[in-house]
């Protein structure tokens, strides 16, 4: 209800005051001519109407403006069709202003009623707005008048237009700027004299003595130009006084001096006295009093908003600078305050910047000069080579995450293993950021568990072979004791033991598979996958079928290329993925394998293995990888759950990928990837993970 009721009082309060402009504008006529040397109510129509524009009430405000113009032109002598033909043109003309200026100022039509006049270009938006509907103005009367009277006068056009022009652009601009402060100043529950005063005294006592001097040349000024030597052209120097109050006062200062200096000249020359008055023509005088006015306030407004543009740009620089100095400051503490280390390198290798923590696990007092003073290794102790750094990756575009290196304290028997990742950053001239941390106690503990675990599995084996043993023997001489008579629970039980020592010897010679996926050294060399798969396949093929297995396995094996890569974990890769495509496999259905490659990228050969079994349930394609996990729990198919994980450990250990996919068709589709045995960078991902070692002929030292 009280914005209903504000927009009702802006209409009671725009309606006295365009009473008041239209009677000023129809009393005063230049010449006794029916175009007048001023039509304030142009400029408070449109102003009115750019203030209610949202609100639900305009087309009141509308109704109201033109029953205004209507009973002031019929009481100031004017008939009815001619009261309704200039009422109907004074509307059409604010109208267009409104459309023009929706469509060159979104921004400001978009604001509060009183926001948004704050940029140069909305000034010039205004004046373009006001020019397109004084256009309309200027076009249909003298038109209209000209076929009545039979006289066309293109100096009454000109006129006219400057005349509405001038007024549609000053009064809204001044307005505006006006009611900005009031609206603000009685928003914080001031007095609008209050505000316009402490608008007057922005900066103390000088500034009200500069305010003071302002209007006192102001005055003088106009006094000796319009009235004691109206004979001098001197109009021209009055816009000194304009933009000595743009550049010194806030624009609301500006636009009362522009509104009081404007009326002064009108006022003069409506009264025969000034430079302007001395114009024989009444066109003409109006048309050269209306282009000054609107110099002047177009000269002022623009330089106060540039102003105020500019200051505003600067406060928001400051407030930005300030805003990055925190943000620079709260980001360098984070920096300082890191565990792990951080070393910013540019392409030449340089250390550009570091934190304590880098220093200290690099062991100097300051992280100086350049990569090639620490020696960095991989974790087997071969050095990595210059274009194998990890921070050469990340500028080369490759990602290096969790790589391990091996770092000789210089002047300490220490070793440090860090775990190293690195990014390149968005800079013209190259850069990386490398952060690392200190992982030595944690991979000394893990190889020790994994040394303890290998040597537990091993040990393991031999009473497990002494149990199968006893167990063969016993089966054997139960069979050969009872015959045929053996007892069901006896022969059972027998069973029983030797499948749950098989399952425990499958699990051992998983792990032992594992840890040597894991940790032994990589020794790359060329690898015909074409021979290697073949060799499987042969094997697979002398295999007795399995007890849900009606026939042997079906392979088609295409041209495979030739890889660089470790001959025995390749080997236990393919063996690997090709027994669990045979494995899984639904009872009754023949195994059926297809293996092919391709050249991915440059330097990198894919190979996929697709069969036609039980496929991978939904969800699972991502951790069937993961240790000991099996997608198939239901007691069907047996294992550790650890043989994809080797799979995956060794395709990553030599810097490739692997994943699943489902065949169309049915069954599944593993691919995975491998260095080319023509890559002149052998192994490229060969530091991408823990222990991986480099190529045998790769010795370069940093």
């Amino acid at each position: 209800m009280s914005g209903r009721g504000t927009a009702l009082r802006r209409t009671a309060m725009f309606a006295v005051l365009h009473l008041v402009a239209t009677f000023a504008g129809r009393l005063e006529l230049a010449g006794g001519e029916t175009l007048g040397l001023v039509w304030p109510a142009a400029g408070v129509g449109a102003l009115w109407l750019l203030v209610q524009r949202h609100e639900r009430s305009r087309w009141l405000d509308v109704s109201a403006m033109a029953m205004i113009f209507i009973v002031v032109n019929m009481l100031t002598g004017a008939t009815l069709p001619s009261a309704v033909f200039f009422t109907a043109v004074n509307l059409a003309q604010m109208l267009v202003f409104l459309q023009v200026l929706r469509r060159v100022c979104p921004d400001l039509w978009a604001s509060r009623p009183w926001e948004g006049f704050e940029r140069v270009r909305h000034l010039w938006g205004l004046l373009a707005a006001a020019a397109a509907g004084a256009t309309v103005g200027a076009l249909i009367v003298p038109t209209v008048m000209g076929t009545i009277t039979g006289q066309w006068s293109a100096p009454s056009a000109m006129a006219w237009w400057a005349r509405n022009s001038v007024n549609m652009m000053a009064i809204p601009a001044l307005g505006l700027c006006l009611g900005r402060l009031l609206d603000r100043r009685a928003r914080q529950r001031a007095s609008s004299w209050r505000a316009v005063r402490e608008a007057a005294d922005q900066a103390g006592g000088w500034r009200n003595i500069e305010f003071c001097a302002l209007l006192t040349a102001s005055g003088v000024a106009y006094l000796v130009t319009f009235g004691i030597r109206h004979d001098l052209p001197l109009a021209f120097l009055l816009i000194a006084v304009t933009v000595w109050a743009a550049v010194r006062f806030s624009t609301a200062i500006v636009a009362l001096h522009s509104l009081v200096t404007g009326m002064v000249a009108i006022v003069f020359t409506m009264y025969d006295s000034g430079p302007f008055a001395i114009v024989d023509s009444p066109a003409a005088r109006v048309l050269v009093a209306q282009v000054f006015v609107g110099v002047i306030a177009v000269v002022g407004l623009a330089l106060a908003l540039s102003r105020d543009e500019r200051e505003r740009l600067v406060s928001q620089l400051a407030a930005a600078e300030r805003e990055t100095s925190r943000q620079a400051w709260t980001l360098s503490a984070i920096v300082e305050s890191m565990g792990d280390g951080l070393v910013v390198i540019d392409a030449n290798g340089r250390f550009v910047m570091s934190n304590p923590a880098a220093r200290r696990l690099l062991g100097v007092d300051g992280v100086t000069g350049s990569v090639a003073d620490h020696r960095l290794f991989h974790p087997d102790g071969t050095p990595i080579g210059a274009e194998r750094m990890p921070y050469r990756l990340a500028l080369a575009g490759q990602e290096v995450r969790d790589m391990d290196v091996l770092v000789r304290v210089p002047g300490m028997a220490e070793e440090r293993m860090l775990n190293v990742s690195a990014t390149r950053l968005p800079v013209d001239d190259g850069a990386a950021v490398v952060v690392f941390h200190d992982v030595t106690a944690e991979r000394r503990h893990r190889d020790e568990l994994t040394a303890f675990a290998g040597v537990v599995a091993h040990d393991l084996l031999n009473p497990l072979t002494t149990i199968d043993g006893w167990m063969h023997i016993l089966a054997a001489a139960v069979e050969a004791e009872a015959g045929d008579d053996v007892p069901g629970g006896v022969g059972d039980s027998i069973g029983r033991i030797q499948r749950a020592s098989a399952r425990m010897r499958e699990l051992i010679q998983d792990l032992l598979a594992h840890t040597a996926a894991r940790d032994a050294p990589i020794i790359p060399v060329p690898v015909d996958l074409g021979r290697v798969v073949r060799e499987i396949a042969a094997a697979r093929g002398d295999l007795p079928a399995g007890p849900d297995q009606a026939w042997e396995p079906v392979f088609h094996i295409g041209d495979l290329d030739t890889v660089r890569a470790d001959r025995a974990l390749v080997r236990q890769l393919l063996d690997n993925l090709i027994g669990n495509a045979v494995k899984y496999t639904a009872p009754g259905v023949r195994p059926e394998i297809t293996v092919s490659s391709a050249p991915e990228r440059p330097g990198w050969i894919r190979t996929e293995i697709a069969d036609r079994g039980i496929g991978i349930p939904p969800g699972q394609h991502e951790v069937i990888f993961e240790n000991f996990h099996r997608a198939h729990q239901d007691g069907s198919y047996t294992g550790s759950g650890l043989g994809l994980a080797i799979c995956k450990r060794i395709v990553e250990r030599h810097g490739g990928s692997i994943g699943v996919e489902d065949n169309p068709g049915g069954g599944s589709r593993f691919h995975f990837t491998l260095p080319s045995a023509s890559a002149t960078a052998t192994a490229a991902g060969a530091g991408a993970g823990a222990g991986a070692a480099p190529p045998a002929d790769e010795s370069e030292t940093p």
